[in-house]
């Protein structure tokens, strides 16, 4: 690999590092960020034994990083007995979900700070044989050495942002071109990060443009008699869903579903908060401004006069989604980059959004020119558009285009699971 002196430098500061990092995963613990029982494997201290035979080692940073893998995962250890999988994330929420929903012979545990005493023990115990990295958190010390150790690496459903692709080539290019080429091989999600890659140092035969991963997910599931119950409470209201919204947004629904409510009778929106510890706040801003809530955390249900359903609960898309044949996608009327509309897509809902999808610009603009997803830019025009598309005729055919667009993205997952079979099968025959 060529020499970085920044990469050095990283390196020999983090070999050194193990009381600094100690003292960071205190503060995160004191500030709820960590999980107390599970605090030593931020520190390469396995929680669980190393199953026999072949293992896959995926890390994911987050919730929807770690979710775009589940049908990946369940296919690979569907069609292999003696296959195992272990994932890392880094987050509490994302471990939470993914302990429900991994499919056997697939295991969590936290990632290891990038220290490198830490890295050893970790990789000291779990021995992957393959290395398995998505979207664009890069740690230099677990990437460096899994790489010296042989292990195979790859990057999927690699995404890179402009501002990222910048300040990598300002800053710090010697180190990027280092570690992009320990990756064996790169599937990235669009044409502007692979670009950005190569530009990085990504040599042009290792990578290949596939779409994003989330384009090939199942449809997110529910609980089915919650689903019966919940469309016999609502007695045919019409119903919109603000989905993962962010602070700023939750007052530009508010105020969105206040004006539409006044043409649409009986109008309901169901508001999920992107992060659901902050339900009471919403919650007391929405009946500031005058509107009837109830609150799922608290086990309230919705009744005939309430205006805002706050579903501030976890792992409940899918059910919301599906009584919502209209939803609007947050993280986007706000500068926070936009979130998966394959997910609202892929359950028959017709899609707004706000315009900071810059995560998901490249989806968004094929969504919306296969007339499935509208873009609105204030509360005015988001409440123009909910009370368009509350008429099933208008909104129609906007849900099944949205639905044909979901549908399409099979051979991305086709790609991805190719690619891991054939690596694996190579380092495999190569350690014999």
């Amino acid at each position: 690999m060529g020499r970085s002196l920044a990469l050095w430098a990283y390196l020999s500061l983090t070999a050194r590092a193990a009381a600094a990092g100690r003292r960071r995963l205190a503060r995160r613990l004191a500030e709820g960020k960590e999980d107390p029982a599970r605090l030593d494997e931020r520190q390469g201290l396995a929680g669980l034994s190393r199953p026999d035979g072949p293992l896959v080692w995926f890390h994911a940073a987050s919730v929807g990083e770690s979710l775009s893998l589940l049908e990946v995962i369940r296919r690979l250890t569907d069609a292999d007995p003696a296959l195992n999988v272990l994932v890392t994330t880094g987050t509490v929420t994302s471990s939470e979900l993914l302990v429900q929903r991994l499919p056997p012979r697939a295991v969590h545990q936290f990632i290891p700070l990038d220290i490198a005493p830490f890295v050893r023990r970790f990789l000291d115990h779990w021995r992957p044989d393959l290395a398995v990295w998505t979207e664009s958190e890069l740690w230099p010390t677990l990437i460096v050495q899994t790489h010296a150790r042989d292990i195979p690496l790859l990057l999927l459903n690699a995404r890179m942002s402009d501002r990222s692709a910048q300040r990598w080539r300002r800053f710090l290019p010697g180190a990027a071109r280092s570690l992009l080429r320990r990756f064996h091989a790169v599937q990235a999600q669009d044409r502007a990060t692979g670009q950005a890659l190569m530009r990085l140092g990504l040599p042009r035969d290792r990578l290949e443009v596939t779409g994003t991963l989330k384009e090939g997910m199942p449809p997110l599931d529910c609980d089915e008699s919650d689903r019966a119950r919940f469309t016999k409470m609502l007695c045919g209201r019409p119903v919109w869903a603000a989905a993962s919204t962010h602070p700023g947004e939750d007052e530009i629904v508010a105020e969105a579903h206040a004006a539409a409510a006044r043409g649409v009778l009986r109008l309901l929106c169901i508001l999920v908060p992107r992060h659901p510890d902050r339900g009471d706040a919403i919650a007391a801003m929405l009946r500031a401004r005058g509107l009837t809530v109830a609150q799922r955390s608290r086990g309230e249900e919705p009744g005939p006069n309430t205006a805002i359903f706050l579903a501030d609960t976890m792992g409940e898309l899918g059910l919301w989604y599906r009584l919502a044949p209209l939803s609007f996608v947050g993280g986007s009327l706000v500068p926070i980059g936009g979130h998966n509309p394959f997910e609202p897509a892929a359950l028959g809902s017709a899609i707004l959004h706000g315009p900071h999808v810059t995560n998901f610009a490249d989806v968004y603009d094929r969504l919306g020119a296969a007339g499935g997803a509208r873009l609105v830019t204030s509360a005015a025009t988001l409440a123009a558009a909910v009370s368009d598309l509350s008429q099933p005729d208008r909104r129609a055919p906007m849900a099944f285009a949205a639905w044909e667009f979901g549908s399409a993205g099979a051979e991305v997952t086709d790609k991805a699971i190719a690619l891991i079979r054939d690596t694996l099968a190579t380092a495999q025959t190569g350690s014999r």
